[in-house]
């Protein structure tokens, strides 16, 4: 068994919010669109995403991103897909900022199993935001 790209989200970050305790733990929401590009799935992030990041004073960095997709699975049906991420950024890491675990939820019949399967993201930075490449375990 292998992992397999299942797409691509490219996000374009919109705008940030910041918030910093007095202990020196920093929580920072960004809200973002995007496209979303693969051979399964191709459309685009609704408004509302929004990615909850968590750094605390040790430097331990986690994330919380939710968001939905709009567009055509590969037999050119029309759906939606919600995607819930959690993770964490790794320090030293070579190529991907951070590593999640998302939770896929779709109305698409042809994508059905999507709602049972197991995935695991990795985020690389762009120029505009990042790219968020969508893997499962086939």
């Amino acid at each position: 068994m292998t992992w397999e790209e299942v797409f691509t989200v490219q996000v374009k970050i919109d705008k940030s919010a910041e918030l910093q305790n007095s202990d020196g733990d920093t929580v920072i929401m960004i809200s973002f669109t995007g496209q979303v590009k693969g051979d399964l799935f191709q459309g685009e992030v609704l408004d509302g995403g929004v990615d909850t990041q968590i750094i605390s004073k040790s430097g331990s960095h986690s994330l919380s991103a939710r968001y939905m997709l709009h567009g055509k699975d590969y037999t050119g049906e029309t759906c939606q897909i919600y995607i819930e991420n959690n993770g964490n950024f790794h320090k030293n890491e070579k190529e991907a900022l951070f590593r999640t675990y998302p939770k896929l939820i779709t109305n698409s019949k042809a994508l059905s199993y999507f709602n049972e399967e197991l995935f695991v993201a990795e985020g690389f930075p762009t120029e505009t935001g990042v790219d968020i490449k969508i893997y499962r375990w086939v």
